[in-house]
C-alpha cells in the first residue's frame, strides 16, 4: 500500500523541543486577501465585461472551465504573485482562490490555462484597450478639467526565440519594446512592440486613438502629451498643434542649440566656480529644427555640477513660467516610470516566454488587468490611509498574504484569518469600503 504520510521537515531544536513540520494543514490559505479581488472585481464588472468580449470555440458540453473562471484565475494569481502558469497546479486546489473565482471546485491545470492565452489575437487586444479606456472614464464622476497623458517605452527582455524578438542597441540584449501610456494612476495602453522600430512607433496612432475617445466622453477637456526625448517628432508635435492638445516633450540636444543656450550655460558654469555648489539657470526661447515648418517654444534648463555642464531641453505649447513647467509638469512624468516598475516588476508584465506573439501581447495585458484591479482598490479604499500611495508589491504583502484556515460546507464559507495579523483594522476598513453592504 502506498505511504501517503507527508515528509517531515527538521528544524534546530529549542531548547528540549523538538522542531518539526510538515505541509499537511490542510485547508489553510496564505492568500485570504484574494477575496479584496473578487470584491473590486464585481464593483467594477473588469472581468465579467471582457471575458464576454473573448470567443470560446470549445464544446458546451465538454467545457468545465469557463473564459471567466480562467481569466479571474489568472488575473487574480498576477495580483496575489504567481507569474507562472506552473503555480497553479497547486494553486488550483487552494478554496480562497476557487471562492474569489466564483467555483467550489478544482479550478483550471496549467494546461487549460495555457491553451486559453494561445487564442489570444489581434481583435481581442483591441477589445481589452477599449476596456481600460472605458474603465478610466467610468472613475471620473464629474468631467476632469484637463489630464495629462504619458508615453514612455521600455524594454522587455526575451531569452528564447519569441516571434518578434530583437537585439536592441541601446538596452545591449534581445528584447520586446512595450509601449505604456498612463493617465495619472490609471494605465489606458501597454502595447508589445518588437524592438527593431523607432521607439516612437505607433505612438502618433494611439495619441489619436485617446484624444477622440476621451473627447467623446468629456469635449471640453483639456489634453496635454507627455514624453521624454524619444517621443519629439515634428509630425507628432504639428497633429497636437492642430488638434488642440497641448504637448511638452523632451528635446535632444544638438550643436545649434548648445550654440543658441551658450550664454545660460556659460553662466551657471562661472556661478558653480564661484559657489562651488550645483546651478541650475531657467530660460527658454524659439528653435526650429530643420524639420520643423514653424518655430517652437524650447526650454532650457543650464545646470553645472562637480561632474560638469549637463544641460536638458524641452519643447512645449504650454503657456507659464520655464522653471514651473521644467521642474513642476515635465519631471512629474518620471512617475510613470514607478507605474511601469509596477508593471513590470510586482505584476510580471515582462513573462512574455510564448513563442507566438498575440498570446504575449494577452500576457502583458493580463498584468494590466491585474494592475487596474489593485489600482481601484489604492484609488476607492487606500484614500486616506497609510497604503494611500503604497505600491502593488506592498498592497499585496500587507492585505492580499494573510493566512488563514478555510471552512467549507453547503451552508457557509468561512476564512479564520490569523489572530496576529498586523493590519486588520486596515483591513477591516477596505472591506467596509468594498463590500458597504
Amino acid at each position: 500500500m502506498t505511504n501517503c504520510t507527508p515528509a517531515q521537515i527538521e528544524f534546530p531544536p529549542l531548547k528540549r523541543r523538538k522542531i518539526d513540520a510538515q505541509f499537511s494543514g490542510g485547508a489553510i490559505t496564505s492568500d485570504g486577501g484574494v477575496l479584496l479581488l473578487r470584491a473590486i472585481d464585481q464593483q467594477l464588472g473588469l472581468t465579467e465585461r471582457i471575458a464576454a468580449q473573448i470567443p470560446d470555440a470549445r464544446a458546451p458540453d465538454r467545457v468545465q472551465h469557463s473564459v471567466i473562471n480562467l481569466l479571474r484565475q489568472r488575473v487574480y494569481g498576477l495580483a496575489c504573485g504567481y507569474e507562472d502558469l506552473n503555480d497553479h497546479d497547486t494553486l488550483r486546489n487552494d478554496i480562497a482562490f476557487q471562492t474569489a473565482v466564483e467555483k467550489d471546485q478544482t479550478l483550471g491545470s496549467r494546461s487549460t490555462l495555457c491553451r486559453f492565452e494561445q487564442q489570444a489575437d489581434r481583435a481581442l487586444m483591441w477589445r481589452v484597450h477599449e476596456e481600460l479606456v472605458a474603465q478610466f472614464i467610468a472613475s471620473y464622476e464629474t468631467p476632469p478639467k484637463s489630464l495629462v497623458l504619458d508615453f514612455d517605452a521600455t524594454d522587455d527582455p526575451v531569452h528564447g526565440e519569441q516571434d518578434g524578438r530583437f537585439f536592441h542597441g541601446y538596452y545591449r540584449h534581445y528584447c520586446f519594446l512595450p509601449l505604456y501610456v498612463f493617465c495619472g494612476h490609471h494605465c489606458l495602453v501597454s502595447y508589445l512592440r518588437p524592438s527593431n522600430i523607432d521607439g516612437a512607433k505607433h505612438s502618433w496612432a494611439i495619441l489619436a486613438l485617446l484624444v477622440r475617445r476621451l473627447r467623446q466622453a468629456w469635449p471640453d477637456v483639456d489634453i496635454t502629451f507627455r514624453g521624454d526625448g524619444g517621443f519629439c517628432r515634428h509630425k507628432m508635435l504639428s497633429w497636437c498643434e492642430r488638434h488642440r492638445v497641448h504637448y511638452i516633450v523632451g528635446l535632444a540636444k544638438n550643436k545649434r542649440l548648445t550654440r543658441l543656450s551658450q550664454p545660460w550655460i556659460e553662466q551657471a558654469r562661472q556661478q558653480f566656480q564661484s559657489e562651488q555648489q550645483k546651478q541650475r539657470l531657467f530660460t527658454d526661447f524659439h528653435y526650429k529644427a530643420g524639420t520643423w515648418k514653424r518655430r517652437r517654444r524650447v526650454i532650457l534648463k543650464a545646470e553645472h555640477m562637480s561632474q560638469g555642464s549637463n544641460p536638458r531641453y524641452v519643447v512645449t505649447n504650454l503657456d507659464g513660467d520655464a522653471q514651473t513647467l521644467y521642474e513642476t509638469v515635465y519631471c512629474a512624468r518620471g512617475d510613470m516610470e514607478n507605474r511601469i516598475k509596477e508593471q513590470q516588476l510586482d505584476l510580471f508584465a515582462d513573462r512574455t516566454s510564448c513563442s507566438l506573439w498575440w498570446p504575449n501581447q494577452f500576457r502583458l495585458l493580463l498584468s494590466t488587468l491585474a494592475y487596474t484591479l489593485i489600482q481601484a482598490i489604492r484609488r476607492i479604499a487606500l484614500n486616506n490611509t497609510e497604503l494611500a500611495t503604497a505600491t502593488c508589491a506592498t498592497i499585496r504583502l500587507k492585505l492580499f498574504k494573510i493566512g488563514a484556515v478555510i471552512i467549507r460546507n453547503t451552508r457557509r464559507i468561512r476564512l479564520l484569518f490569523s489572530s496576529q495579523y498586523p493590519f486588520q483594522s486596515l483591513f477591516k476598513s477596505v472591506c467596509q469600503r468594498l463590500c458597504p453592504d
